[in-house]
């Protein structure tokens, strides 16, 4: 049996569990190195390092260690390696590349070197080239380049680890399952089960510590339910060791399911994240295993329904990123902390935060700290004690509740909850979940407020130089208490920003460092994808809802093009609605990609629903197809570096018009529209062409009261 080196991969932290776990499967040689750890063993061990382990991301088998000093060394190196012996020439491949140096700054052109390696010596030695694919690929290439080195290594896992495969639905910030189970195995889990201690998840979201606590609990692969590893394709694949050790793993389950196991509960205010949970639950296979209760922290106590005198509360609350929502969670862990110390003494306690200045608000004192990552968000481990010697005076939570509400906050939550009762009729009988409630109605309060299913979107006016600077920020403090005080929204339900002019790619740039799951919400039979906080805009431009239901009125049968189209959803629309085909292009990759994900969140095909990356005008001018409908709503102006020279709307409108009329299939129509406010279309265009202005048509009741929101003409031939 030929023992290899192999290199397991986890997210930064968890090193050292990885490196103990990879030790209880057997393996030795071990070498811990940021990020992972090296190990040896037969290939078969390889594949139970795959099966079992619950920290790795990825199992990879390095194939070459080489220098590079120039792109022509990452070539050579790549082609040194005989790649037929890993896969066959008519086969797929897809290759994974990190890290940079001086002569390889970006890791899609080492991605695109190393490919070219690989297909250049299967065209050289066999007359035939393997096709590269995102989806499934025979052969997984990973390019690993650091310190001047790079490490090629054939990926034996396929997707990350951490999918376990039973995670399709999830709350608003979800943990990844390994760093579930790492949380688990510090805080002692299978210790605390093993001596009939329970596990209680206070605010457990959509139950990923809960689910993988009852896998550890019941000895249950975290690999068994997966769809598939990388290496079944591989061409040194051994099968008869694979079946072996599924065979061995689904023995193991079957014995665990027959366990007694203690007791596994979940609770959280929010009933629609615990539909998430209870899927997921079911799709584990763990119904009888694991229970959620809708209930606010507030009501949460011990069970009373056998005793649980011991046991695990191991939680991730919400902990802020501004300064509003920090000080308002405050009374949030501190409510946590006062129910512990009432109903769960002699348990265990375990918080996970990205802000551990929140824990100091628990009243109890952590023995254990550990210093984790959340994504690339820096982050800990509280442990405690919950008995009397870790208790720290403190006041009583009741002091922490909601100040009450300063006058001028008062009155900003009166017009809400008035243009709340105002727009309710129109939304109920339209069904509209997302719209905008407020727009800067009171001038001392510049801001507009969203609604977006069940959240809400605030975004701030920057204030004029001539307002103080410390009344501004009071007057954001009374927006960040009078929104949920009308609305009723928990805070974590609710973004705030404050918006400013920006340019060039700024829109583009992260607005947060912690990572946010895209929302779906839904607008008439679409369902779209918004974020709401981590970019300027969310993805939905609320103000043009009208427009896009009018595009998918117009698109059956059509084929559509759509220019400047952001994340796509007018697109959306006009596929819902029949186009038989369309081209969407934007010159933000970003957006491109959420664009995807609002094609597969409503099964439209990427075949027919083409997403193109380039500069609109120069496309436009190079485009040689004939379209039945088409969409044009540029920025007011861009300077972006991606394009050739400035754009600026009112100057450059009459050229692009022309040009999308040339491309205007006979009968067809263009849809043009801008927000820019002190626009006016050239009368050279009404000379050329038959014009509607439809302004007023596509200006829905949330916007009516700012009907310079935007403007828009159908424009067709003559």
């Amino acid at each position: 049996m030929t023992i290899q080196q192999f290199f397991a991969t986890c997210p930064k932290g968890l090193e050292g569990l990885l490196m103990t776990e990879l030790q209880s499967l057997g393996f030795d040689d071990l070498r811990e190195t940021v990020a992972g750890v090296y190990f040896s063993a037969s290939l078969k061990g390889a594949y139970r390092a795959c099966l079992w382990s619950r920290i790795a991301n990825k199992i990879f088998l390095p194939l070459g260690r080489f220098e590079v000093n120039s792109a022509e060394d990452l070539y050579d190196a790549a082609r040194s390696i005989d790649w037929q012996q890993h896969m066959l020439p008519t086969g797929t491949l897809l290759v994974d590349f990190t890290g940079s140096s001086n002569v390889i700054r970006n890791t899609q052109f080492g991605a695109v070197k190393v490919k070219d390696a690989v297909v250049d010596g299967f065209r050289e030695s066999a007359g035939a080239r393997p096709s590269v694919t995102k989806q499934d690929p025979d052969l997984r290439i990973n390019a690993r380049l650091n310190r001047g080195h790079v490490t090629l290594s054939i990926d034996l896992c396929g997707d990350s680890l951490h999918r376990r495969g039973y995670r399709t639905k999830q709350g608003a910030a979800p943990l990844k399952e390994n760093l579930a189970a790492a949380l688990l195995m510090r805080a002692g889990w299978l210790e605390i089960a093993g001596q009939g201690g329970a596990l209680i998840d206070p605010m457990c979201g959509s139950g990923t510590i809960l689910i993988e606590a009852a896998m550890m609990a019941l000895d249950i692969a975290p690999g068994l339910d997966r769809a598939g590893f990388g290496f079944e394709r591989w061409l040194n694949h051994d099968a008869e060791a694979w079946a072996e050790l599924r065979h061995e793993a689904q023995s193991r389950y079957r014995e665990g399911l027959t366990r007694d196991i203690p007791e596994i509960r979940g609770y959280d205010a929010d009933r629609k994240v615990l539909f998430a949970a209870e899927s997921n639950i079911s799709l584990a296979g763990l119904d009888d295993f694991v229970r959620v209760v809708c209930k606010p922290l507030s009501e949460w106590v011990r069970p009373t329904h056998k005793a649980l005198d011991c046991g695990l509360i191991l939680t991730n609350p919400p902990y802020g990123e501004r300064l509003g929502e920090q000080e308002a969670l405050k009374g949030l862990y501190r409510q946590l902390g006062d129910k512990c110390r009432e109903h769960f003494e002699g348990w265990k306690l375990g918080v996970f935060t990205g802000n551990p200045d929140l824990g100091k608000s628990l009243g109890l004192r952590a023995n254990k700290r550990y210093k984790l990552f959340n994504g690339s968000l820096p982050s800990e481990l509280l442990l405690i004690n919950v008995e009397p010697s870790q208790y720290v005076n403190a006041p009583p939570a009741e002091l922490n509740k909601p100040k009450p509400l300063s006058p001028g906050a008062e009155m900003l939550a009166n017009r809400l909850r008035k243009n709340l009762k105002q727009l309710s009729k129109w939304v109920k009988n339209n069904e509209i979940s997302c719209y905008r409630l407020y727009d800067a109605d009171m001038p001392e309060y510049s801001a507009a407020i969203d609604i977006y299913g069940d959240y809400v979107h605030v975004q701030e006016y920057a204030a004029p130089k001539s307002v103080d600077e410390e009344k501004a920020i009071a007057r954001f403090e009374e927006i960040q208490a009078a929104v949920p005080a009308a609305l009723g929204v928990d805070h974590e339900h609710i973004s705030f920003k404050q918006r400013r002019r920006n340019r060039g790619k700024d829109q583009y740039q992260r607005q947060s460092e912690q990572r946010h799951p895209l929302i779906a919400v839904k607008e008439g039979p679409a369902t779209l994808l918004v974020n709401l906080w981590e970019y300027l805009d969310t993805g939905l431009f609320l103000d043009h809802r009208p427009v896009r239901q009018r595009i998918a009125q117009m698109a059956r049968g059509k084929r559509f093009l759509n220019l400047f189209c952001y994340t796509a959803t007018a697109t959306v629309h006009a596929g819902l609605g029949g186009a038989r085909e369309s081209v969407s292009v934007d010159m933000s990759n970003t957006y491109l990609k959420w664009a995807e994900k609002n094609f597969e969140a409503n099964n439209l095909s990427t075949a027919k629903h083409q997403l193109v990356q380039g500069d609109c005008l120069q496309w436009l001018q190079d485009c040689r197809e004939g379209f039945d409908l088409i969409m044009l709503d540029p920025p007011s102006f861009s300077n972006s570096k991606r394009m050739e020279g400035v754009l600026d709307i009112q100057r450059d409108h009459v050229a692009m018009i022309d040009r999308c009329m040339e491309i205007l299939l006979p009968g067809g129509c263009l849809v043009f529209s801008n927000n820019l406010r002190s626009f006016k279309l050239d009368d050279e265009i009404g000379a050329r062409y038959a014009v509607e202005n439809i302004t007023q048509q596509t200006l829905d009741p949330d916007f009516k009261r700012n009907a310079r929101i935007h403007q828009c003409w159908l424009i067709r031939a003559v």
